[in-house]
């Protein structure tokens, strides 16, 4: 579901371009993309320094007490995929003669409410499995506002990291599969670009960027990252495991290399605060961010 930075198209030129074309696409480059290009290159670059290359950023890292058994993380995310599917299906069949909008927007209201059920669901387990319960999951409401600026600056960070490996899967695609491969848009951005009826807009955009990203971070983060880190008990290797999962959850590859680094952001954000609330806010700037893109700049 969280594909978005394909919504992005590159800007690279394309391999058989003639000079006139290349300087056409280099001059769709604002001033914009290159603040933001140089502040996340200065702040990554920064990270880099201060922590040895990452080798000591986890130094003061403390894992999450829980009892969770191994199999806990499956149960909600079996009655999320799982339940969806189903009324999805259901539905398609019992109201057979939808126009494709009305399709479209009851599909997503009932990923919208399956996904509330999930969040619900998630948060009765940690009430039983974690020690301080939902704050020891790190959901601790005092630490919004800090955890809401912190997460802009990680996503800065990373972001250069973001385009590159984008751009250089754009390259390597073309220089494979021949100058126009492009890589496909996630399924919600081409339904938001088609489909201009403001309710069904309205229902993607709730659905993709204050909903979805919540149970995606209670699941793999909150979840699966910490049973893992409780059984190996390495930060970074349960950061790349659950990194790992979150990536081959979504389906179309030319999107991994990208979806991988981001999750990694995400993970490490988690590690490193202990708020859970750090990373659903870089995935919902990361998803509001290629929405907008997708909407008025592409």
């Amino acid at each position: 579901m969280q594909g978005f930075i394909s919504g992005l198209k590159p800007k690279c030129p394309k391999i058989d371009m003639n000079s006139s074309e290349i300087i056409q696409e280099l001059s769709k480059i604002t001033a914009v993309d290159i603040i933001i290009f140089a502040v996340g290159v200065f702040l990554f670059a920064r990270w880099l320094y201060k922590t040895s290359l990452g080798k000591n950023a986890l130094a003061d890292s403390l894992s999450r007490r829980n009892n969770m058994p191994p199999y806990m993380p499956i149960i909600p995310l079996i009655v999320w995929l799982g339940g969806v599917a189903l009324a999805v299906s259901a539905v398609n069949t019992l109201f057979p003669g939808l126009a494709n909008w009305q399709s479209v927007l009851l599909d997503n209201l009932i990923v919208s409410v399956g996904t509330i059920i999930t969040i619900a669901v998630i948060i009765f387990l940690v009430r039983a499995t974690f020690a301080r319960r939902t704050k020891g999951f790190g959901l601790d409401i005092r630490t919004i506002p800090k955890d809401f600026l912190a997460a802009a600056g990680n996503l800065f960070a990373v972001w250069p990291v973001l385009t590159i490996l984008f751009l250089t899967t754009v390259f390597l695609g073309r220089l494979i599969y021949g100058p126009d491969f492009q890589i496909q848009k996630h399924e919600e951005l081409e339904l938001i670009t088609s489909c201009p009826q403001v309710l069904v807009r309205v229902a993607i955009v709730v659905a993709a960027v204050l909903i979805i990203p919540v149970v995606e971070e209670m699941l793999f983060r909150g979840l699966f990252q910490t049973m893992i880190r409780s059984y190996i008990g390495k930060p970074w290797t349960s950061i790349a495991a659950s990194s790992i999962l979150f990536t081959a959850a979504h389906a179309n590859a030319a999107h991994w290399p990208v979806l991988l680094a981001l999750a990694m952001c995400l993970g490490y954000s988690y590690e490193k605060s202990g708020s859970l609330f750090r990373p659903i806010f870089i995935h919902i700037f990361f998803n509001a961010s290629s929405i907008i893109a997708t909407l008025y700049l592409t």
